[in-house]
């Protein structure tokens, strides 16, 4: 599997936890047994850092959004913006420019144009932030 479609299943469970609120165990089963969404480790440890650290990756959220709050954005779009904040964050292996332009690609292919526009602002301002923090920490 390919990290772009690593992520596309564990956006697709990601999203799938946020509308139904099951158990992620049961979510990996009915994607096993449908076979639309493929459920291997690497898709687990993005599905289950992010749910471990939504909360935490919603306050991030809320911090760049200055246009909609947690509650508006879309349950599409908050699953993009999760596991782009939480690669960026807690996976050294993807450097955080590789996680937003991934986040743009989700969001072009499932979301509407003006839904990319306002993911592609999140994901920017948090990583001029972030940029900012790690020069002055140098």
């Amino acid at each position: 599997m390919t990290r772009r479609e690593i992520r596309d299943s564990a956006f697709k469970l990601v999203f799938e936890q946020l509308l139904r609120d099951d158990d992620i165990n049961e979510l990996y089963d009915i994607a096993e047994e449908i076979e639309e969404i493929t459920v291997n480790d690497e898709v687990k440890k993005i599905v289950e850092g992010t749910l471990a650290h939504a909360e935490e990756l919603d306050g991030i959220i809320s911090r760049y959004s200055k246009s909609r709050s947690i509650a508006r954005i879309s349950k599409l779009n908050l699953a993009i913006l999760r596991i782009a904040m939480y690669e960026s964050i807690y996976d050294e292996n993807t450097p955080m420019n590789a996680a937003i332009s991934e986040a743009i690609k989700l969001s072009m292919m499932y979301t509407y144009q003006e839904d990319t526009a306002f993911i592609n602002g999140v994901l920017g301002a948090f990583s001029r932030d972030h940029q900012k923090n790690e020069e002055s920490n140098a």
